[in-house]
C-alpha cells in the first residue's frame, strides 16, 4: 500500500531518537522550552521558588505598565518592528496569566512554568512568531494550536477579530478560560479543548495559523486549513528544532522557510484529562 506523501515532504534523512526522559521528553523542562536558543545551548531559566500557600500574596500591581514598556523597549531592540504585535504585548498584562509566585517575573525575557508540564513562551518567541506570521496582513480569523495559560490568544485579539485557541490539556483549558476572562481578550478568543493537530476543519480557511508546541513534522491537516496567501508558523523537530514558515500559494501549493533555532515542548495528539 502506497503511504500519502505529506504535501511538504523533503528527502528521507536518518534521526536518532533519545531515551525517555521527563515527561515533555529527552532533555526537557518547563524551564527550558518555548524560548529561542542562543548559540549551541538553548537559554534556561533558573530555579524559582513558589509561594506557599501561607506565604503572602504576591502585588500583581507590580508596577505592571512600567515594567510592560520595559519589556516592550527590550523588543524592539531585539528586533521586533511590528507595530501591531508591539501595541498587542504593551496592552496585555502578562502577569496575569502566570501562578502568582511567578507573577514578580512576568516580564522578564524567559519562558515560564504554567503547570502540567508546560510554559508561558518567552516574550521575543511570542512577539517574533505573531509578527512573521502577520507580516504586511491583514488577519481577520486566526487560530492557535496550544493555548496554554491563555497569554498568546490574548495578544492576538488585540488586533485579530476573532481568534480561535485549542488546547489538549483539560487543567490549562480551564486556566485558560479564566485567564482570557480578566486579561483584556475582549471578548474575542474562541478557546476549545480538544486534539490541536486536526485543527477546526469547520473553522477553516484561517488567515493565519500559530503553532505553540514542536512536531516531528507540521500536521498536514493544518497546511489544508490555511487560505490562500495565509501563513502558518510552528517550531519543527525533535532534538533539533527550528521554528518554520509555511506561506499557501495555491490550492495545492505551499512554501516552506525556515528560520530559528528554537527550543519547544513536543506536539502530541488526542487530549490528557
Amino acid at each position: 500500500m502506497n503511504k500519502r506523501r505529506h504535501p511538504l515532504d523533503k528527502p528521507a534523512r536518518s534521526t536518532r531518537t533519545a531515551p525517555t526522559g521527563s515527561a515533555l521528553g529527552p532533555g526537557y523542562s518547563a524551564a527550558n522550552s518555548n524560548t529561542r536558543i542562543h548559540g549551541p545551548r538553548p537559554f534556561t531559566l533558573p530555579q524559582s521558588p513558589i509561594r506557599t500557600p501561607d506565604a503572602p500574596a504576591v502585588n500583581l500591581g507590580l508596577n505592571s505598565d512600567r515594567l510592560r514598556l520595559q519589556m516592550v523597549h527590550r523588543l524592539r531592540e531585539q528586533g521586533i518592528t511590528d507595530e501591531r504585535v508591539l501595541s498587542a504585548m504593551q496592552a496585555v498584562p502578562r502577569h496575569l496569566f502566570v501562578d502568582q509566585g511567578l507573577a514578580s517575573r512576568a516580564y522578564e525575557d524567559a519562558a515560564l512554568p504554567i503547570g502540567y508540564g508546560q510554559t508561558i513562551s518567552q516574550p521575543w518567541v511570542v512577539a517574533h512568531m505573531l509578527a512573521v506570521m502577520s507580516d504586511g496582513r491583514t488577519l481577520a480569523r486566526v487560530l492557535e494550536i496550544g493555548a496554554g495559560c491563555g497569554y498568546q490568544a490574548a495578544v492576538l485579539a488585540q488586533f485579530v477579530p476573532e481568534v480561535y485557541a485549542i488546547e489538549r490539556v483539560r487543567g490549562l483549558y480551564d486556566q485558560a478560560r479564566l485567564n482570557l476572562a480578566q486579561g483584556r481578550a475582549r471578548g474575542r478568543v474562541r478557546l476549545s479543548f480538544g486534539d490541536g493537530m486536526q485543527g477546526l476543519e469547520h473553522r477553516a480557511p484561517f488567515d493565519g495559523i500559530v503553532v505553540a508546541a514542536a512536531g516531528v513534522k507540521i500536521p498536514e491537516a493544518l497546511l489544508h486549513q490555511l487560505a490562500v496567501g495565509a501563513r502558518l508558523i510552528a517550531p519543527e523537530g525533535t532534538a533539533h528544532q527550528r521554528l518554520i514558515l509555511i506561506e499557501r500559494t495555491g490550492p495545492s501549493s505551499w512554501h516552506r522557510l525556515e528560520l530559528d533555532d528554537v527550543r519547544f515542548v513536543p506536539l502530541r495528539p488526542g487530549t490528557q484529562t
